[in-house]
């Protein structure tokens, strides 16, 4: 099926997240002309705006709203026109002639003193942009002893570092491909291992570690040893093994594998862009008695409207036939826009308001009590398909009483209980995590003896879905959680 270019755009509406809205939005406002952004006004679906002057007007019939509504079908304003379109050109016309005049002043050469553009140039150079870890480098790599040729050398491996600070080719590899003898790269990535930040050019994690440590003067240490000697065993954490093959006690090496846990990992992270997501919630839920009301957060949204100026604009007899057929095209492009705006609000409004309905003990009591959910059965009360449900949730958040979630953590499956009813997936690895976070680190629960907690609680899961469970929260098997 080919869908047309205005069902395309209603689609890209609503599957939005209400910033990338307002940058549609705001793109829309740039490319149609008979589009205007009235802030504090609110928009209705004919492209009018809704104000408290226009509430008075329709108390007294006399007095007529500010607002022309047009019609494109009859080609004629409901209303007479605010303004003479004459002289709404002319004002135009004087504001192009200042705006004219105030650049060609503007341009004149200016007559700074030495004092002005010390303080200007002064004011550039305080400017502070970021650096990425391969300019960091390559600006180290300068003030080294390197020739001019082991330079080219340098930026060939520094190119070859990703933003965690890890080289990630191989000298042999590196030899192989650009015809360079491999010792002589290898003494130039000496001497890239020996900048900022330390355990940069590393080829693997157990050598960014023992660099870090070098760089501190703590090769003669325990840690050191471990990282050179047993760093299998210690990503095992086996140090009843540790502690056998290097005749120390667990403690120390307990005590050692914790310095280790110090170390930096990703030694280029601090150069990388911030990668921080910024979400604005869609939705707000709040509590009102016994009630929990359901709202919509769009004050990030520009309220549109169309001009009264191209509504007159149709209405002289001085405008030719192509400027008419083109503003008739703008309106019609606005009014379908407004109305897909409407549309996607009033879907996102009527699925909150059902989210919150059937989770409701949820946003009284928590995580625990959220309730399983499937696309399908809202879109049912809704009356959309449920394609519509996924689109309209996918990237948009609400505020709950319970704190800001993504509108899809409401829909999941979930699992049968001993008394007959069902718990969602996500209440059940709650009790995971719970049941883990109150265990004895030294003799850490198997996922059969989790299991066996579980069923004590009425919750019926076999081994292998508390191990995906466990695995979805990132927590290790009891093997590798066992405290010595």
């Amino acid at each position: 099926m080919v869908l047309s270019p205005q069902l395309q755009q209603s689609l890209a509406l609503l599957q939005a997240p209400v910033l990338e809205l307002k940058a549609m939005i705001e793109q829309e406002l740039q490319q149609n002309p008979v589009l205007e952004d009235m802030p504090g006004m609110e928009m209705n679906e004919e492209g009018g705006e809704t104000r408290a002057d226009e509430a008075a007007a329709a108390a007294d019939p006399a007095e007529p709203p500010a607002d022309t509504q047009y019609d494109p079908a009859t080609e004629k304003p409901s209303n007479e026109p605010v303004d003479k379109f004459e002289a709404e050109l002319q004002r135009l016309l004087q504001m192009d002639q200042e705006w004219r005049d105030h650049f060609s002043a503007s341009n004149v050469p200016s007559r700074n003193t030495p004092e002005d553009e010390e303080r200007r140039q002064f004011m550039f150079d305080s400017l502070v942009a970021g650096r990425s870890l391969q300019e960091h480098l390559v600006e180290q790599v300068r003030l080294t002893d390197l020739e001019e040729s082991q330079r080219a050398v340098a930026e060939m491996l520094i190119g070859n570092i990703d933003d965690r600070g890890y080289l990630q080719s191989g000298v042999e590899e590196l030899s192989f491909s650009t015809g360079l003898p491999a010792e002589g790269i290898a003494a130039v990535l000496k001497v890239i291992q020996t900048l900022d930040p330390p355990g940069v050019g590393a080829r693997n994690l157990r050598e960014c570690l023992m660099l870090q440590l070098e760089r501190a003067g703590r090769e003669k240490t325990l840690e050191y040893r471990i990282l050179s000697d047993h760093f299998e065993a210690l990503g095992k954490r086996r140090f009843p093994e540790i502690a056998r093959q290097t005749a120390r006690d667990i403690d120390e090496i307990q005590d050692a594998a914790k310095r280790i846990a110090l170390l930096d990992p990703h030694p280029g992270g601090e150069f990388s862009p911030d990668n921080n997501t910024y979400v604005v919630p869609e939705v707000t839920v709040t509590k009102n008695g016994e009630d929990f009301v359901v709202g919509q957060n769009n004050e990030f949204l520009p309220h549109l409207r169309i001009s009264n100026t191209y509504k007159d604009l149709l209405s002289q007899n001085e405008t030719s036939g192509e400027v008419r057929e083109y503003i008739r095209d703008k309106i019609r492009a606005g009014k379908f826009l407004i109305k897909s705006i409407h549309q996607r609000h009033d879907t996102i409004l009527r699925i909150a308001s059902e989210l919150v309905k059937r989770q409701r003990d949820f946003m009284e009591k928590g995580v625990q009590h959220l309730k399983p959910l499937t696309m399908v059965q809202v879109a049912e009360v809704v009356g959309v398909h449920e394609t519509t449900v996924s689109r309209a949730v996918s990237g948009k958040y609400m505020q709950t009483p319970q704190g800001i979630f993504e509108m899809k953590y409401f829909f999941t499956s979930g699992v049968q209980t001993s008394s007959g009813q069902t718990m969602s997936n996500t209440s059940v690895k709650t009790v995971i995590a719970e049941i883990i976070g109150g265990e004895d680190r030294l003799s850490p629960l198997s996922d059969d003896e989790i299991v066996d907690r579980l069923k004590g609680k009425g919750i019926m899961i076999a081994r292998r879905t508390v191990a995906k469970y466990r695995a979805e929260l990132n927590i290790l098997p009891s093997h590798l959680r066992k405290a010595y």
